[in-house]
């Protein structure tokens, strides 16, 4: 088991920025690609970023590209997204994810949900116009 447990959403300004966390614990941490997902009321859950286990590749959403940048600490069992000049359509709930890719020769990152193996519980994110 991963636990998973996201951080540093809040409330802010249209253009303002926020950076999420999200620290894991259990299982080997670079043993999985990390992924950025959100959901907002009424649609469903998209993808947003994702990092490789050895940060090689990223990967990010049409949506959050050039605004946005995703890394991690695997000495600390973390990732991180740090989110520039925020919309008002960047307001969801933002969750992270382990994709578990160790030994599988994979070399990209997942943009669907079905292939990520744990979940945080998420954090929200309310960007003000």
């Amino acid at each position: 088991q991963v636990q998973l447990v996201e951080s540093g959403g809040g409330l802010v300004r249209a253009g303002g920025s926020l950076r999420l966390s999200c620290a894991a614990s259990g299982r080997t941490f670079s043993n999985y690609n990390m992924g950025w997902f959100r959901q907002a009321p009424g649609k469903e859950r998209e993808f947003v970023a994702g990092i490789s286990w050895n940060s090689v590749v990223m990967d990010y959403a049409d949506s959050v590209e050039g605004r946005s940048s995703i890394s991690r600490d695997n000495a600390k069992n973390t990732v991180f997204l740090q989110m520039n000049s925020l919309k008002p359509e960047d307001t969801a709930v933002y969750y992270c994810a382990a994709d578990y890719v160790f030994g599988l020769g994979r070399y990209y990152i997942s943009k669907r949900n079905n292939d990520y193996d744990y979940w945080g519980q998420g954090t929200q994110v309310t960007v003000s116009s």
